[in-house]
């Protein structure tokens, strides 16, 4: 028999690529990947191109939209939709929603990649059945999406706690490369930081380097800030940088644990147990895309 459940279509969009997904129900059935450039509507275009193509096929139900952020996502602000003041460059106000939404008449909706991940975690993944859970990506940049019982978290804006502060190792000098602010936390573990500290490419870094000392304990002392500023039941990880290495975590583990010195109760289970891979692993972005579709039909 024919699934019967409604073809949707999601776009990923990140730092590095931009991926457009067709999926049956919760299903993903084909995937186009382009590379995200400095040409914003260039890039966007390729990747409309595709679902349009896909909705000439049988019609879609819904878009989903999760994009790298800060994105206006107040629907009454006049920039709702847009990328705002953002260090990818040639990306900084352009209108992602509205170019979607000229090319293909269909039910949308938009959120962060990070907020999209975490409800894909929550439906399907790790999250299931927490009130309130995190999903972290840690690759080109740091981002974190935050679900509070069942919905994405937005405040004047959604979450940018990639760029909060961390204890600096003794001895570190490493100044970051956030342009917007050094050392935060991006500015210290995301990609381009650790080809700035090391030379090599994230991907290269053998596990037994010592910059990855270095980054448990940046990264450690993140984690313990997050889980005593609102107690998340689980903080999925996910981005290049942290996905395939069990060592990393490990150690960032060992860290929180000796951050929290005992402070937070072991309520089933040790609060730096807390912190896990997610186990949509690199598929928490596309799902997450998805996820947003099934928001757009209500």
């Amino acid at each position: 028999m024919e699934d019967q459940s409604p073809r949707l279509a999601g776009i990923e969009l990140g730092g590095t690529k931009a991926i457009a997904v067709l999926a049956r129900g919760r299903t993903i059935v084909a995937r186009e990947s382009f590379p995200t450039t400095a040409d914003p509507a260039a890039t966007l275009a390729a990747v409309v191109a595709v679902i349009v193509g896909w909705h000439a096929q049988a019609p879609l139900a819904a878009i989903g939209i999760a994009s790298f952020g800060p994105v206006a996502l107040d629907p009454h602000a006049s920039t709702y939709g847009q990328i705002l003041d953002t260090p990818k460059p040639g990306w900084a106000g352009f209108d992602v929603l509205g170019s979607v939404r000229r090319a293909i008449d269909v039910p949308l909706a938009i959120d962060t990649d990070v907020n999209a991940a975490a409800l894909a975690e929550g439906l399907w993944g790790g999250s299931a059945g927490c009130r309130i859970h995190a999903y972290v990506t840690i690759g080109t940049g740091v981002g974190g999406g935050i679900v509070v019982d069942g919905q994405p978290l937005h405040g004047f804006l959604h979450p940018e706690i990639g760029h909060v502060r961390v204890p600096r190792v003794a001895g570190d000098a490493f100044a970051g490369v956030c342009p917007f602010h050094g050392d935060c936390i991006e500015g210290l573990v995301a990609g381009p930081a650790l080809a700035a500290r090391t030379g090599l490419r994230g991907a290269d870094i053998a596990d037994d380097h010592p910059v990855w000392a270095n980054v448990a304990q940046e990264l450690g002392d993140f984690f313990a800030n997050m889980l005593v500023s609102f107690a998340p039941e689980r903080i999925a990880l996910g981005g290049s940088v942290v996905l395939g290495r069990p060592s990393l975590l490990h150690a960032v583990r060992a860290v929180v644990a000796r951050r929290l010195a005992g402070y937070l109760p072991a309520t089933g289970m040790l609060p730096e147990d807390r912190i896990a891979f997610a186990t949509l692993g690199a598929d928490a972005g596309p799902f997450g895309a998805i996820a947003l579709a099934m928001r757009a039909l209500g």
